[in-house]
């Protein structure tokens, strides 16, 4: 064999050994790399509730603090003050777990949670009890709702858990809120 043939040679082994060390750490890196993003990604629907709760949450916490401010009855003031205690507690894990998850969450109210904030900011005494109350009930009916369907469906083990954790804390709110609307509804009807 000539010397020209014997480089030629070693020089094609050399080149093959390259290809399939790159081969092999390519395909070894793939499942780790998929894997991780996996991990990261959530599915549409996980992705959307994350973004509602989001929502949700940060309207309880402008809601409750304008119970604070304006609410008439003390009962109303202790159930806002624990909407703002409860859901920024909640809005901050979830924050974690959507910077985890690569989620955009909403920075602001949405339009239908502004204008409620509105309305609120324009009642007093009574009316603004009895109003703030009623949506409380209404919201917290949907959340549990929401909070229930994605703790058994949830594609991603991590939402399923957020929402699994969130729901008593939902529910028992539920429930203060229907208890504390009915004196509410009730006094605001006697006058």
């Amino acid at each position: 064999m000539s010397r020209i043939s014997r480089i030629s040679l070693a020089a094609a082994c050399v080149a093959a050994l390259a290809i399939c060390v790159v081969a092999a750490q390519e395909s070894s890196d793939s499942p780790k790399s998929s894997s991780a993003n996996a991990a990261t990604k959530s599915s549409p629907a996980d992705t959307k509730f994350m973004k509602e709760a989001a929502e949700g949450g940060m309207a309880e916490v402008a809601l409750g603090k304008l119970a604070v401010e304006k609410a008439s009855n003390s009962e109303v003031k202790k159930f806002g003050q624990r909407m703002v205690d409860d859901h920024t507690k909640a809005n901050n894990e979830l924050k974690q777990l959507a910077s985890q998850k690569n989620v955009t969450l909403p920075q602001d109210l949405s339009a239908k949670d502004k204008a409620m904030k509105a309305k609120l900011e324009n009642l007093s005494g009574e009316q603004f009890d009895q109003s703030y109350m009623k949506g409380m009930v209404k919201d917290h009916k949907k959340d549990v709702s929401d909070f229930r369907r994605e703790s058994t469906s949830a594609k991603d083990p991590d939402v399923k858990k957020f929402a699994s954790q969130t729901l008593p804390t939902l529910e028992e709110h539920l429930k203060q809120a229907e208890s504390i609307a009915k004196p509410a509804g009730k006094a605001a009807s006697a006058h």
